[in-house]
């Protein structure tokens, strides 16, 4: 502590990218995810380890005390935007889309380049430089990320920290807070089973972890069995805990009020975004006074109102990843496509693009997107291309290859069983999985060959890439005839924050700037 151990000359000397790939090096692969498993059977020990790490880089839980903290967990719809304050943050959002430095924001904005590549090498310094004396141990990427979020938030002398949750609640790293000014629990659902538990109840338990004695505490309407788990921990715990109301109750009051994204879903997260900030307003800025409901309502634009157009084609973006995510995205593209359609010079075809990772029942999300009535089904694993050049922001070291390949073709398998379809046309040079017939899947080995295969050169964003697209099958090439011959194309990219943000990748390139 007080001691500078990356010089600022050499902060000129490295840019973000050197950061970011040795932020990377921090990646668990997945032997040492299995042993993380494992150690949930301690729990404790991992939120002991986080104040260990968190103490070599000259920080202690007393100086997160001096932090305006919300505190928010959900399976679902954490992601809020709320400005009661000159400034405020939110992190570490995970995943990131498109920049790792999504996952730290000030006023709303990811850290600057230069602010990041400073703060990590002073983090990444003290821990490098301590590691000898603690068995050669190094904090684990969400974990480094958490502390680093913490750093920049002292440093910068916040006046208001949204911390949101990895994973869980209960032995989550972020949960070394002990004096939050409120927490929120959004929508619940199931998800990270390994590791959470397989039912609503065991995920609620976890979840409600976060609460804290004479904390303020928010949740969104829940399924009952999930309600009644959380009920008991906030008695239990000494927290007072509230259910926030419709978004409906606001508007008798205030009148129409529109959200930054569609979606039913996101309404009871625009209710718990109105009951935090009016909280933490109520306790931190007017102890004791009474306020009015809020009259702007804001959720956190992952992307442009979830749809994208360019030329004759629209992406629709969303990241449903669980089953009631996955039935959300459902309901909204069948009518945002529709509502589309209907304006739409000439016929119109429709295409999945399609990736989904970890222990997910894609299978189960696939059966969901049937009734959408694709004309291609198109997979491809979270890699954004080929070129040995991929961006550092995007590289993922948990999973081989192999694997993702792999996962992509039973994606595919999945497909076709729950379509009733042929068997699919794979690119050049990869394994067949049956005679070439009249087929609707398609498997890539990276976003951008898919993405191009998909639009036939009508983005012209995707057109001015420069990257080596690797060649397809003359029996692929013809069958794109009907995506040539269409008006419009309508593509639904979904199943993976990662595969959203691999696609903004390519067509924001300033996101990378």
């Amino acid at each position: 502590p007080g001691q500078t151990l990356w010089p600022l000359l050499e902060f000129s000397l490295l840019v973000p990218q050197d950061a970011i790939c040795t932020l990377n090096t921090l990646q668990t692969n997945a032997s040492c995810l299995e042993q993380v498993r494992r150690g949930r059977s301690h729990p404790q020990l991992q939120l002991q380890a986080m104040k260990a790490f968190l103490e070599r880089t000259g920080l202690t839980v007393e100086a997160l005390d001096h932090l305006n903290i919300i505190h928010v967990t959900g399976t679902k719809g954490k992601v809020i935007s709320a400005e009661p304050a000159t400034t405020w943050t939110l992190s570490p959002s995970s995943p990131h889309l498109v920049q790792v430095r999504e996952r730290i924001r000030i006023n709303g904005q990811p850290i600057g380049k230069e602010l990041f590549t400073k703060y990590f090498w002073q983090v990444y310094g003290r821990l490098e430089k301590s590691k000898d004396a603690h068995g050669g141990t190094m904090p684990a990427y969400f974990r480094f990320l958490t502390i680093l979020a913490f750093h920049v938030f002292l440093q910068e002398e916040v006046d208001l920290a949204v911390i949101e949750v990895g994973i869980g609640g209960a032995y989550d790293c972020t949960n070394i807070i002990r004096r939050p000014w409120v927490c929120g629990i959004s929508s619940l659902g199931i998800d990270h089973t390994q590791i959470l538990g397989d039912t609503i109840e065991k995920i609620a338990w976890q979840k409600g972890g976060i609460f804290k004695p004479g904390v303020p505490a928010f949740t969104v309407k829940q399924p009952e069995d999930a309600m009644v788990v959380l009920r008991d921990r906030a008695r239990e715990t000494g927290c007072p805990l509230r259910v926030c109301p419709e978004l409906d109750d606001y508007q008798k009051h205030c009148g129409p009020l529109r959200l930054g994204l569609a979606g039913q879903h996101q309404h009871s997260n625009a209710s718990l975004a109105i009951q935090l900030s009016h909280t933490w307003l109520q306790r931190r800025c007017r102890p004791g006074g009474v306020f009015q409901p809020l009259l702007l309502i804001q959720t956190a634009p992952l992307f442009m109102n979830q749809t994208l157009k360019h030329g004759a084609l629209t992406y629709f973006l969303d990241g449903a990843h669980t089953m009631r995510s996955m039935q959300a995205c459902v309901d909204w593209f069948v009518e945002a496509a529709a509502q589309h359609e209907r304006n739409a010079s000439g016929p119109v075809a429709r295409v999945l693009l399609f990736n989904a990772t970890g222990e997910r029942d894609s299978a189960a999300m696939l059966k969901l997107l049937v009734p959408c009535h694709f004309d291609f089904a198109v997979f491809c694993p979270n890699i954004t291309e080929a070129a040995a050049s991929c961006n550092a922001d995007q590289q993922n070291f948990n999973v081989s290859v192999e694997n993702m390949l792999t996962r992509c073709l039973d994606n595919q398998r999945s497909w076709q069983l729950h379509s009733s379809k042929g068997p699919g046309l794979l690119i050049e040079d990869s394994p067949s999985l049956g005679p070439e017939k009249k087929a609707d899947t398609v498997v890539f080995p990276c976003i951008l060959s898919a993405l191009q295969w998909i639009a036939q050169g009508r983005n012209s964003v995707l057109a001015q890439s420069t990257e080596v697209i690797l060649p397809v099958k003359s029996s692929i090439v013809a069958k794109a005839a009907l995506l040539r011959n269409a008006a419009e194309i309508h593509v639904l990219i979904t199943g993976s924050l990662h595969l959203v943000g691999g696609v903004l990748k390519h067509f924001d390139q300033t996101s990378s700037k």
